[in-house]
């Protein structure tokens, strides 16, 4: 092991997905900061999978890694696009919703360029020794493993593929697999009579129309199944995208946790649903290939309102669905020769902070109690920061996966590390006021600082000149001041999250 132990980092990320990577991005012009971004893979890749030809985001290009902060940066998507000679050609195709692959390639060309990210150095292990924290590494091509030092800690380590326990009994199969796998495993479904998709998000309508495609006249059956009880398509409207800004998070923060938590489920349209154009494009596809010939012609199948409770290998060969109507409660049998499960993915704590685990206030089911600037309460002897990017959805509501919302709360973490506003950030994001006027608040304290900062202990004013970067912390009890009432909408540095 290498002993030599260099200065300490500022601020130290844990795995480069686009969250943040738009943290590296957001933190290198700033002078004096030191920083480091680390990632176990050999180079930046986002779903690989599902880089689907003629796949399209689901947010507006502006929704790169730093536009909505700050548009004249370096790293921003136009000034990708300039350095790659594409600015006529993006300014000629007219569309606001960028290819899969080229927002794959953004952000592999600003991580091969950013001087604070390093890939290949696996972060092994996370230790807190005041006033900072020891960070382990490992280089995964030659072993060689080193230390570093951090007073502020940031995890993004992304989020894992979901197999449902209906499908545990699949695992491993060569023709079960999750979408997140579905371009390096879809040779395996060659030979394969009949498919099945399960999932009613962007992903599994985005593999079945890529299934369709692939198939036309071919005679493989393909077959669509959801739980959900109809194939509706995801908000876009406009006041609906409000959902997606500063405000709108503040306000969700506020809430107790149990309605949180239901609305969570209820607006599974705001981020879980399929787009209103690729829906469309199933549709057009079905539709041409039907001309002259009856609408059952083709062997396709779309069923929603269809849960699958167990799933196993057949006796004969193939898959077997015990499938539930889930209007009726009608049961049937299933067989079908393949299955791509688009089942989505889930925040999972990552095993380097184990060592870290009896210094975090978990909440009552072992997920992370976080404030407005992103940070995740702990014991108060543990005072560097430790922030988390898309691992609070049940803090901070729907727009916590939103790539819109990236940007600014990497600038939120930003101005929580340095005590300071290195990025300014707009007050008022939204037109819609999501909580009841002022006065219908219960008995309204009109001397309450309008800031939720306020309710926490003073920070220690991160420097980056070499002393202390560290804020005090009010431990467990006041980890998660919510409010009776929520606050109506205040203009406040503190915001932020992703769809």
């Amino acid at each position: 092991m290498d002993t030599s132990t260099p200065p300490p980092y500022d601020l130290l990320g844990v795995g480069i997905g686009p969250f943040n990577l738009s943290l590296a991005a957001l933190a290198e012009p700033v002078p004096g900061l030191r920083t480091l971004f680390c990632d176990q893979r050999p180079e930046f890749r986002w779903h690989p999978g599902m880089l689907v030809d003629g796949a399209r985001m689901q947010v507006p290009f502006l929704a790169d890694l730093v536009s909505l902060v700050d548009p004249t940066s370096p790293w921003s998507f136009l000034n990708y696009l300039r350095e790659q000679d594409r600015l006529f050609p993006f300014y000629f195709a007219e569309r606001f919703q960028l290819p899969r692959r080229e927002y794959d390639h953004y952000c592999r060309w600003a991580a091969e360029h950013l001087a604070n990210c390093r890939f290949g150095t696996e972060v092994t292990a996370l230790h807190w020794e005041a006033p900072w924290y020891r960070v382990e590494l490992t280089d995964t091509a030659t072993g060689r493993r080193s230390e570093a030092r951090a007073r502020n800690l940031a995890l993004g380590v992304g989020t894992r593929p979901v197999l449902p326990e209906a499908f545990t009994a699949l695992a491993g199969h060569p023709r079960a697999f999750h979408s997140a796998e579905y371009l390096e495993r879809r040779a395996d479904l060659a030979g394969a009579r009949d498919i099945t998709v399960v999932g009613s998000g962007q992903s599994g309508a985005e593999v079945f129309l890529d299934l369709l495609r692939r198939h036309e006249g071919d005679g493989v059956r393909l077959r669509w199944l959801t739980r959900t009880r109809a194939l509706a398509p995801m908000e876009y409207s406009k006041l609906g995208l409000e959902h997606f800004t500063p405000d709108y998070t503040r306000y969700f923060h506020g809430l107790p946790a149990p309605v949180r938590a239901a609305l969570v489920t209820a607006q599974w349209q705001l981020h879980k649903a399929a787009s209103a154009e690729t829906l469309a494009e199933i549709h057009d596809h079905l539709y041409e290939r039907t001309i002259g010939r009856p609408i059952d012609a083709l062997p396709v199948e779309i069923t929603p309102g269809t849960a699958v409770d167990a799933a196993r290998p057949g006796p004969c060969g193939g898959l077997e669905l015990h499938c539930r109507h889930t209007d009726s409660g009608a049961e049937h049998l299933l067989r079908t020769d393949a299955v791509v499960l688009a089942t989505g993915y889930r925040a999972a704590r990552p095993a380097a902070l184990e060592p870290l685990a009896e210094l975090i206030d978990w909440d009552e089911a072992g997920r992370y109690r976080v404030d407005l600037d992103h940070r995740v309460a702990t014991r108060p002897e543990l005072t560097g920061g430790l922030y988390v990017q898309n691992a609070e959805l049940h803090t901070h509501g729907v727009g916590t996966p939103d790539l819109g919302l990236g940007a600014h709360r990497a600038a939120v973490i930003l101005n929580a590390v340095t005590g300071r506003t290195v990025h300014r950030l707009p007050g008022r994001t939204a037109w819609t006021g999501f909580a009841p006027p002022v006065h219908a608040a219960a008995s309204p304290d009109p001397a309450a600082s309008p800031d939720p900062a306020a309710d926490r202990p003073p920070v220690d004013p991160a420097r980056v000149d070499g002393t202390r970067a560290d804020r005090s912390h009010a431990g467990p009890a006041a980890a998660d001041p919510t409010p009776a009432v929520p606050r109506p909408q205040e203009l406040t540095r503190a915001a932020t999250v992703g769809r």
